[in-house]
C-alpha cells in the first residue's frame, strides 16, 4: 500500500467532494489552497517563499566527492562571510546564517526592515578529517572543503553469513 493512499486529500478522484461544489464561497477557495499546499508537501515540493528557492531547500547546498575530499557549496546571495557561521561537531557540519537589514527613506516617508535566519545540518562520513577543513566565501557562495583521512578510508566490512541447513 502506498502512503499516499492513506491521505484522503491526496487521492485522485473523478468526483468532487460536496464542500467543493459551491465555487463562490471564499472558504471553499481557502480550503482548496490548503489542500494543495499539503499535496505539495507530501510530494516533496514546497512552494517558493521568496527565499531564492523553497522553504525546505534554502540555502541551496551542493555536495561533491572525490577520492581525496568532500566539497560542500552553499549559495547565500546577499550575505557576506560575517553573516554566516560554520560549526563542526560529532560528524555534523552546521551552516548557520542571519541577515538583518533596515532601509529608511525620509524623503518618501517609508522604512523597511528585513530579517532572515537559516540553519542547515549535514551529516559527514566517518572518513572526514575535521581538522583539515577549509572554507572560502566569494560572491555569495560559501565553499567548504573537507579532506578525507587515510585511516578510516575503507571502513570495516562485515561478513554476511548465510543460512546453514542441518
Amino acid at each position: 500500500m502506498n502512503m499516499r493512499d492513506l491521505i484522503p486529500w491526496g487521492r485522485q478522484s473523478s468526483t468532487a467532494p460536496v464542500q467543493y461544489q459551491n465555487q463562490d464561497n471564499p472558504i471553499v477557495g481557502f480550503r482548496r489552497e490548503v489542500d494543495r499546499l499539503f499535496d505539495d508537501l507530501f510530494r516533496g515540493s514546497l512552494p517558493s517563499l521568496g527565499l531564492g528557492g523553497s522553504l525546505a531547500a534554502w540555502p541551496n547546498v551542493e555536495l561533491s566527492e572525490t577520492d581525496r575530499e568532500i566539497r560542500i557549496t552553499a549559495e547565500v546571495p546577499g550575505m557576506s562571510e560575517k553573516d554566516v557561521e560554520l560549526l563542526m561537531e560529532d560528524g555534523v557540519l552546521t551552516i548557520r546564517g542571519e541577515k538583518k537589514s533596515e532601509t529608511e527613506d525620509k524623503d518618501r516617508g517609508y522604512s523597511e526592515r528585513y530579517y532572515g535566519r537559516f540553519e542547515r545540518r549535514i551529516a559527514l562520513p566517518s572518513n572526514v578529517d575535521e581538522q583539515g577543513a577549509n572554507a572560502n566565501f566569494k560572491d555569495g557562495v560559501l565553499t567548504v572543503t573537507l579532506p578525507k583521512s587515510a585511516e578510516a578510508d575503507g571502513g570495516r566490512r562485515i561478513p554476511i553469513n548465510g543460512e546453514t541447513t542441518h
